[in-house]
């Protein structure tokens, strides 16, 4: 039946990120709450559905997640259309991020890209001045990781090649470092 089988591949992808990925994940929360000890943010990026998965992240952190805690600064840059679109069309869609990057990104920041394919452009493109700028970078990425990897300080990469599957395995990655950093107030 299709739904077994879906659910059977998405045990395995899971299964990947409780075998290969827990200490990663767990190391990315620790920088997390370190960052925002020391007054730093947190900007996550993405596109189509990685776009909604760093909106709710952000909005974890800003809101609660399952405790009441003080607010959290985290901004999900592809939350403002205005911005996209004047960037998309003044310049380029390769770098609506990278010119947000350069406008909000401070040293110290954690920057967490998303990217199924670890091939997008413009998540490449915000991660490399991120980095240039000594911010913390880290990717939820997909398949191999893709060209993406090579600009973040802590690559996740869910090695799937079902795209959906690898998504819920980053909203789960998400999901359980607002749980750590919630654990941390």
């Amino acid at each position: 039946m299709f739904v077994q089988k879906q659910a059977e591949e998405l045990i395995q992808a899971v299964t990947y990120v409780k075998e290969n990925l827990s200490a990663q994940v767990e190391q990315l929360a620790d920088r997390i709450v370190k960052a925002f000890r020391e007054g730093h943010k947190v900007i996550l990026l993405g596109n189509g559905g990685s776009a909604s998965d760093a909106q709710h992240i952000a909005a974890e952190f800003v809101g609660r997640f399952k405790k009441e805690r003080p607010s959290l600064p985290a901004l999900a840059l592809n939350t403002n259309s205005s911005t996209l679109t004047a960037i998309g069309n003044d310049y380029s869609y390769d770098v609506v991020f990278s010119r947000q990057i350069d406008g909000f990104a401070q040293k110290g920041d954690v920057v967490i890209g998303i990217s199924t394919s670890g091939n997008s452009k413009n998540v490449y493109l915000a991660l490399a001045l991120a980095k240039q700028k000594g911010c913390f970078t880290a990717g939820f990425l997909g398949k191999d990781g893709g060209t993406v990897k090579s600009v973040c300080d802590l690559p996740l990469i869910v090695n799937c090649n079902n795209t959906p599957h690898i998504q819920e395995c980053h909203i789960f990655m998400g999901h359980c470092i607002c749980d750590l950093v919630d654990q941390a107030y």
